[in-house]
């Protein structure tokens, strides 16, 4: 439950934390998820929808914290696309919405022990133990192929080659 933090003279005119945690709206944003979905990305809305994934899956599962921002549009989703086309890779992926899965998204963060929270990010783990982490800063500046040899050397260090 978030409280209300009155600024100057207008008590309640700005409820800051609760704009923190206010969600972007589904309208902006769809289209950013489908920048993942269509590339066979699940989407885990929820914490337990994570955990639930994590939990149950045998193998690795990556982890996608997807966002607004322009590295995320230009260069993280890109990079993902063409990083899932390798003959390794993890047994599932799925992405929670940094700014709209809120809940989701702390969880996730919850699994990348020794990481600061940034967005976007991927994370690859097994039995919910973080095993390789592409944070903000690695993406930041770079090319999606760039981005996406370094998933691939990832996948390939620690996933199962996917028989087609």
């Amino acid at each position: 439950m978030s409280k209300r933090v009155a600024i100057g003279q207008w008590p309640g005119v700005f409820d800051v934390l609760n704009w923190v945690h206010m969600p972007y709206p589904e309208m902006l944003i769809k289209p950013m998820r489908e920048d993942l979905t269509r590339f066979g990305v699940e989407e885990t809305r929820t914490p337990e929808e994570l955990d639930n994934v994590i939990r149950d899956t045998p193998g690795t599962v990556m982890v996608v914290v997807n966002s607004v921002c322009g590295c995320a549009a230009g260069l993280a989703r890109p990079a993902i696309g063409m990083a899932l086309k390798h003959s390794a890779r993890p047994d599932r992926v799925v992405t929670v919405f940094a700014g709209a899965d809120i809940a989701a998204t702390e969880q996730a963060r919850s699994y990348f022990k020794g990481y600061f929270p940034s967005s976007p990010s991927v994370g690859i783990l097994r039995n919910g133990k973080i095993l390789f982490m592409l944070e903000r800063h690695q993406i930041e500046g770079r090319d999606p192929q760039a981005i996406a040899k370094d998933l691939t050397d990832a996948f390939d260090r620690f996933c199962v080659p996917v028989v087609r």
